[in-house]
């Protein structure tokens, strides 16, 4: 299949159409399993005639998404010991057709584009190997997705046939109800699945799947009764999968007291994972390092911005819808603004568009202490503050209406390869606007900039000590929740817990807020220097963008020429 203009909803409904070629398939490339092979050098030997033809890398990226997701039987994607099992054999095959391509005379981002394709490879290595969310994470069975990610893809490890709702116009139509009754169908067969696939002894990964998989069923319920009349068949399914699902997050639950084992990769693992899947040239060690010293600079930073303000008002928070919505589209307002006073960046007509679709709506606060979701704390007290993360939202509109030219790009990469560049530019955004000036005429906005950044940096190193397996996820929750300023993300509050569980089940996400942060200011400061009096801010900026959501690795050596060292 082509996925040149494949949407993520024509993606889960034809993922298992060929499941029986794909079952051929891999009865042809068993062979036997070898980490090594899967970090060979571009060229290495493999003993196969080496081909030098990008179209056959853009053969073997199409081959290589359709092998990666598992067969359907009856509709149900197939996560069985046995199934599983065939994948990994059958996995080295591809990185032999992808070691026999011969890159070595190809323009510098055709190159690239074989090494996102190895990384890919990778990624599915080490589910096999290590990660194993079919046996390990409950969570992973959790279908049902409400609203869209502000990144390419799903944030963290995704079951194949999940169900945006999002996607679909409503109210729905007769053919989209018949669609959605048939996807719908299958919960309770893949629930009864799972019960036999997971296996694994993690406590902390069981113990927060029964949260994650009782709220899809409260999301079934109101979604059963937002559609409910568009099909007696939709009605029938949305049905039986409330209860299937209630059923099964019992289950689950019944299952945490025999579960008393780590949930984290290790050390070494993460590393691992890192470098030759997210391609950052980081080790654990030092991620740990440099997340501790930009909590630090943040909380550092944010008392000298007090001090300085410690004469002016403090921000207060929007108290009603009119005021939210004024302050959110004057935000907009300013913030584009500032972008094409400043020749920050090119301004597409997309782009405002983009931000103003992103604004949400008031809504008063639902703990006694009187505080709303962390990030609701800043954006209600600064409307231009958060457009500035929402750099997320030119990244997804410029994906839709000025697509890569590279098929491989074109297309969310695997495994949340692309979080230190979605991520980073995002978060990096916020820091980089401050230090530009969108904020001097509001200096204690200057001090929200801070806030988030010590939030994000203190998230991070929880993310890594639970996967060091250095701390439980309530340690990592608890250390976030004292070292984010001004009490904002309570240690009971659902914000965290959310947090910290994603980054549980997703190696590498929880750092790629500041690690990528920390990547591009490197890449800004490096191309300044290469450049000289050409440099601007402005050809910096559309030139990052122009390279895709790929690795900041990546763009480095697309827009430099600098290759990143191997370090294994």
């Amino acid at each position: 299949m082509s996925f040149e203009k494949t949407s993520r909803r024509e993606l889960t409904v034809s993922c298992g159409a060929s499941s029986a070629v794909r079952t051929m398939a891999r009865g042809r490339l068993m062979a036997a399993f070898a980490v090594a092979a899967l970090v060979l050098s571009p060229g290495a030997s493999t003993g196969a005639t080496p081909i030098d033809d990008y179209a056959a890398l853009v053969a073997l990226f199409e081959d290589w998404r359709e092998f990666e997701a598992p067969a359907l039987v009856n509709g149900v994607p197939d996560y069985s010991a046995e199934a599983m099992a065939q994948q990994r054999q059958a996995l080295p095959g591809y990185l032999s057709r992808l070691e026999a391509i011969d890159v070595a005379e190809w323009p510098l981002p055709q190159q690239i584009d074989w090494q996102l394709v190895r990384a890919e490879m990778n990624g599915l290595d080490f589910d096999h190997r290590v990660r194993k969310p079919w046996a390990n994470n409950p969570a992973f069975y959790v279908m049902m997705f409400t609203s869209q990610s502000d990144v390419p893809a799903h944030e963290g490890p995704v079951i194949h046939t999940w169900i945006d709702t999002w996607e679909y116009d409503y109210p729905l139509s007769e053919g989209d109800a018949a669609e959605l009754a048939e996807r719908f169908a299958i919960i309770p067969a893949l629930l009864e699945q799972a019960r036999d696939n997971l296996i694994g002894p993690g406590r902390d990964l069981w113990r927060l799947g029964v949260g994650s998989i009782r709220r899809q069923s409260r999301e079934l319920a109101a979604y059963r009764e937002e559609v409910s009349g568009a099909s007696d068949a939709l009605d029938s399914a949305l049905g039986e999968a409330v209860v299937a699902t209630d059923q099964f997050a019992d289950w689950v639950e019944s299952q945490v007291q025999y579960k008393n084992g780590l949930s984290g990769v290790g050390k070494d693992n993460y590393s691992w994972y890192l470098q030759n899947v997210h391609l950052v040239p980081y080790t654990w060690e030092e991620a740990l390092t440099m997340m501790k010293r930009e909590l630090w600079r943040a909380n550092a930073s944010l008392r000298l911005e007090e001090n300085r303000n410690r004469d002016l008002p403090e921000l207060s928070r929007y108290q009603n819808a009119e005021e939210h919505d004024a302050g959110h589209h004057a935000g907009v307002d300013g913030f584009m603004e500032f972008l094409d006073e400043e020749e920050v960046m090119s301004l597409r007509d997309y782009m405002d568009q983009a931000l103003r679709e992103r604004l949400g709506s008031f809504s008063p606060p639902q703990r006694e202490d009187g505080l709303r979701g962390f990030f609701s704390e800043v954006g209600y007290r600064d409307g231009e503050v958060m457009r500035t993360h929402g750099y997320h939202w030119f990244d997804l509109a410029r994906m839709k209406y000025e697509p890569h030219e590279s098929p491989i790009r074109r297309t969310p990469a695997l495994y949340n390869i692309y979080d230190g560049r979605s991520e980073g530019m995002a978060t990096g955004f916020e820091e980089m606007m401050m230090h530009a000036g969108a904020f001097d005429d509001r200096p204690r906005s200057r001090e929200l900039i801070w806030i988030l950044l010590a939030q994000r940096a203190a998230r991070a190193i929880g993310g890594l000590m639970q996967h060091g397996n250095e701390w439980t996820h309530q340690e990592a929750v608890e250390f976030a929740s004292r070292w984010t300023p001004r009490g904002w993300l309570p240690a009971d509050g659902a914000t965290i817990n959310g947090e910290e569980h994603f980054y549980l089940t997703q190696p590498g996400y929880g750092i790629s807020y500041v690690m990528g942060k920390i990547e591009i200011e490197q890449l800004l400061a490096e191309r300044a220097i290469q450049l000289g009096d050409d440099f601007s801010i402005k050809r910096f900026m559309d030139e990052f963008a122009a390279v895709g959501v790929i690795p900041v690795s990546m763009v480095r050596w697309e827009l430099t020429g600098n290759a990143p060292a191997r370090r294994n």
